[in-house]
């Protein structure tokens, strides 16, 4: 391949836009005036990346055209499935054209044609008159365009780079001999996304598979005879359509548009017309880049040492080191503060000045003490060998206390009494209850030290839990949190250890000296962290739920999950045969029904039987992207009230996932060091406020079902001399709703202690509270806990399968009664479109960044959580402040009683029994005042031998 002296860049406009748009869509770009400028700012990025690197000297952009293309004419149904462009992207379009053009760029757009076209015609002139060009899009139909001289140019994206293909990579990619056949399998595989039918039964993996052995869609009907079966009715039945689908998937090549050389030629910016946009558009950090604007300035000092590149610490929700961080092409996405910078003009400790120290004899030891003992706060992080913080063993701590400046401490792993005699040394700093400890989740920390017999005290400072409050539905890592903020790239977990696999190395296998300046980077970027979301804490008005509730959780978090819980294994193994035995009948009834045995689990088959074998029909016969009949549970759910084997359907799947995902799970779960359960509580997962839990995840432990409920037999208390206490709030979002919107007769209900559903019940049904029957108050139950999430009258008839009129006038029947209730939802969701937040009783934010959006599906999703996030928020906050105020009257107390288990409104006890007279009465009673509210509390106590007696 010779490389030619001319380089000409062809860009596809919408389909950068979308993939910007899309990247930024958990974390979306908002400026002061309310526009999200994610879109606007990705494309940005991705044109002046190709224009400083790739340095082309012609580029255009092209754009579909403004009238329907002759595609559209040979098939009315070309792109009839496309939902609507999302309303930010319709915004965006208008200021990326006044970008094409401030970069003197040319747009290119013909009426009747697509961007592909005019790409592909482009393409063809250019490569005719000397040009090496390069078509820039993550499109894959571009392969069939590849030639010696065009290549396709996809972008880097999600932590890929650019990948250029061409004519042998296309041909390795697609498994062809000819890049002209990728037409054909597009044409077999057909595209849902631009609705190009295919030919049915037809995957990419066939399709391959078929062009390889005939050539082409034509030969391949011209041979139809030759195979078997479905394949041959579905080629011969669908000829016409799959040679329709190969017209519609070509890219044509004769557009009439001139190739004129002169005005492609990249000549630069117009830098004034730059400048306004970017002050508009509020771009700071592109405009320093771009146009050298004045910008913080930074040192570049070289470092006293060099990097080396280690192997990574824990995982910042203690789940994987390896989860991606939300990269957008090379820079990240990032909430509501100015635009990621690319890492090339980020910061990295290579182009910082930093003094990191290795601290590694008594004396250097006993000097680091001293200064530290000085200090009102420090940073501090642990390296460890694992991720599970229960059984990790110490290698290293760092601490940092002025920024730039830290140190590395290094724990022996095999030599006891050294590693005894080091933490002695540290114990009185760690322990001291005036210095605050900052950390990035630092509950780990405080778990590992505790494992290792050194309890860390005092006041606590987490930036993971910081940036959660203000910015909840971002991601919380420390890399993602320090480019983000600190425009700072930390020494990559990839680059560290590799990837996944035999060869990954443990921080085990590496020397201090390998270790120290990662370690000490770490403690470092947390201070500076910390530093930098302070005094945001004061200007969200969040700083006193940070210091009143959630760093007081983190060792409360600690101790429950250091605590653990006992698992009864035969009970466990007793659960598993009697599970199988059931999944076993209930398979031998599904196959009666079919006539015919199959794989229960695969959705293919289980739709051919359902609605080929058996022919149940309707509305239920839904078919997904690719073709097959859909089998979810809603579908199943529909179908169970006509026919008896989707019932049994869904009973075997719930079972078989009962048994795999717990039964057979939790055993495997117990830990070696004390033969007990350690889940991980997750502070900064839920955009609500409420805690989560992994490994095992207790909170998705069905309750619903008898044999759901039966997975909590197995855990049980310590010992025989010990119970276990189970203490549940009963209907708090009820009684929040009651207290937020003061409505009087859902307030006098529970003053009262009357069952709530039964009250709704009479006064819906206009009876008695004596005349509620069991399905009245079953209706009525529903919506109680429906109306929280905004259920409509079409959700509530599905739920209760009654008629939509009967649920229509239930509705209405139940504002009616309840007016201040509906005034309350009302004066929420305008309060919402007013800030673009809701808020919980105690401050705690859930940003509703479209809920002035005019897609009316995305604006109700987000009307829903004005109404719901501060209800469930203020519930989260409630069982949060009783767990600390319990767990500190048992520390000062000095009871044997421990927490072991928080799950939804519910938290569960091991307690000796000699203290259930002390515990019980006090549990309940911090439960209840925890959060005064205007209706009183309800907490259900119980006590058993296992969790289910107790619940």
């Amino acid at each position: 391949m010779s490389e030619r002296s001319k380089k000409l860049f062809l860009l596809d406009a919408m389909a950068l836009i979308f993939r910007a748009h899309f990247a930024f869509s958990k974390n979306p770009r908002i400026n002061s005036k309310g526009m999200n400028t994610g879109a606007a700012l990705g494309f940005t990025n991705t044109l002046f990346e190709v224009l400083s690197k790739e340095k082309p000297t012609h580029i255009g952009v092209a754009m579909d055209g403004p009238a329907k293309t002759f595609r559209h004419e040979n098939f009315v149904e070309y792109k009839a499935n496309r939902q609507a462009m999302p309303e930010d992207i319709g915004i965006a379009i208008p200021y990326v054209k006044k970008i094409i053009e401030a970069f003197n760029i040319p747009l290119l757009m013909m009426p009747g044609f697509e961007a592909d076209d005019l790409i592909g015609t482009l393409s063809c002139k250019a490569e005719k008159a000397d040009f090496d060009v390069y078509m820039m899009s993550p499109d894959k139909d571009f392969c069939q365009l590849v030639t010696d001289h065009v290549y396709l140019y996809k972008p880097a994206f999600l932590g890929n780079g650019v990948d250029i293909l061409d004519v042998k990579k296309v041909c390795e990619r697609w498994e062809i001999s000819n890049v002209k056949q990728v037409i054909d399998i597009l044409g077999l595989q057909g595209d849902a996304v631009d609705n190009i039918p295919g030919i049915p039964g037809i995957g990419e993996k066939t399709a391959k598979t078929l062009i390889q052995k005939y050539g082409s869609v034509e030969n391949l009907i011209a041979h139809a005879d030759e195979l078997k079966g479905k394949q041959r009715e579905n080629i011969i039945q669908y000829a016409e359509q799959g040679l329709l689908s190969k017209e519609l998937a070509t890219i044509h090549l004769d557009v009439p548009i001139e190739f004129d050389e002169a005005a492609l030629e990249y000549t630069g910016p117009d830098v004034e017309k730059l400048r306004a946009l970017f002050d508009e558009l509020e771009f700071r950090q592109l405009a320093a880049r771009i146009l050298g604007t004045p910008a913080a300035a930074t040192t570049t000092k070289a470092p006293t040492a060099k990097a080396t590149l280690v192997k990574g610490k824990k995982s910042d929700q203690q789940s994987s080191l390896f989860e991606e961080m939300d990269e957008l092409f090379t820079e990240n996405g990032a909430g509501t503060t100015e635009e990621a910078t690319t890492p090339a003009v980020r910061k990295t400790i290579a182009t910082t000045v930093h003094d990191y120290r290795l601290i590694n004899t008594p004396e250097l030891r006993a000097s680091l003490v001293s200064y530290l003992e000085k200090q009102k706060e420090f940073s501090f992080d642990t390296e460890t060998n694992s991720i599970d913080a229960i059984t990790a063993k110490l290698i290293g701590m760092s601490f940092c206390y002025i920024p730039g400046e830290a140190y590395y401490v290094p724990v022996p792993l095999d030599n006891d009494s050294e590693k005894k005699a080091i933490l002695d040394q540290f114990r009185g700093l760690l322990e001291n209850e005036k210095i605050k400890k900052i950390g990035q989740n630092i509950k780990y920390d405080i778990l590992v030290m505790k494992s290792h017999g050194v309890a860390v005290k005092g006041h606590l400072f987490d930036t993971m839990i910081a940036h959660y409050l203000l910015e909840p539905d971002m991601r919380h890592n420390m890399d993602l949190l320090a480019e983000t903020y600190l425009h700072y790239t930390p020494i990559s977990i990839t680059e560290l250890i590799g990837k996944r696999g035999k060869k990954q190395l443990n921080m085990s296998d590496l020397s201090p000296e390998e270790i120290y300046e990662y370690a000490c980077e770490d403690a470092d970027v947390t201070l500076q962290l910390k530093n930098y979301f302070e005094p945001l804490l004061e200007k969200n008005k969040v700083n006193e739920l940070f210091e009143e509730v959630e760093n007081p959780l983190i060792p409360v978090l600690a101790t429950v999950e250091y605590e653990g819980i006992s698992i009864d294994g035969n009970a466990m193994a007793e659960s598993s045969k009697e599970l199988a035995g059931y999944i076993s009948d209930l398979e031998k009834q599904i196959y009666q029904i079919a006539g015919t045995t199959f794989n229960i689990g695969s959705p293919k088959q289980l739709g051919e039987i359902l609605f080929e074998k058996l022919n149940l029909t309707g509305d239920k016969t839904k078919k997904t992207k690719t073709g097959q009949h859909a089998t979810g549970e809603e579908v199943l759910s529909k179908l169970a009230g006509e026919h008896e084997i989707a019932q049994l359907i869904l009973d075997h799947r719930q079972l078989t996932k009962l048994k795999s995902t717990y039964i057979d799970a939790l055993p495997q779960l117990i830990c070696d060091r004390d033969g007990r359960v350690h889940t991980s509580f997750n502070q900064a997962v839920a955009a609500t406020g409420r805690l989560s839990s992994t490994n095992p995840n207790l909170q998705n432990i069905p309750i619903r079902t008898e044999k759901g409920r039966e997975i909590r037999k197995a855990f049980v208390p310590r010992d025989s001399s010990h119970v276990l206490i189970s203490a549940d709030y009963s209907q708090i979002e009820l009684r929040i709703m009651a207290d937020f919107s003061g409505d009087a007769t859902m307030k006098e209900a529970f003053q009262k202690g009357l069952d709530i559903h039964a009250s709704t019940a009479a006064k819906v049904y206009h009876v008695g509270l004596d005349e509620v029957d069991a399905d009245m108050r079953r209706k009525a139950k529903t919506i109680n806990f429906g109306i929280i999430y905004g259920i409509s009258a079409f959700g509530l008839a599905e739920r209760l399968r009654i008629p939509r009129r009967e649920a229509v006038e239930i509705i209405d029947a139940y504002w009616q009664e309840f007016p201040a209730v509906k005034q309350y939802m009302d004066s929420a969701i305008n309060s919402a479109r007013e800030k673009e937040y809701a808020e919980t009783k105690l401050g705690r934010r859930r940003y509703l960044r479209d809920i002035n959006s005019r897609n009316a599906n995305i604006r109700g999703y987000a009307e829903r959580n004005a109404i719901n996030a501060p209800i469930q928020g203020t519930a989260a906050d409630i069982i949060k402040i009783a767990m600390i105020n319990i767990h500190n009257w048992i520390e000062a107390e000095k009871l044997q009683t421990r927490m072991v288990l928080q799950v939804h409104d519910e938290l569960v006890f091991d307690a000796p029994k000699e203290e259930l007279k002390i515990i019980q009465p006090k549990i309940e009673e911090l439960m209840k005042n925890a959060l005064p509210l205007s209706v009183p509390m309800e907490v259900g106590m119980g006590i058993g031998h296992n969790w289910l007696e107790a619940h």
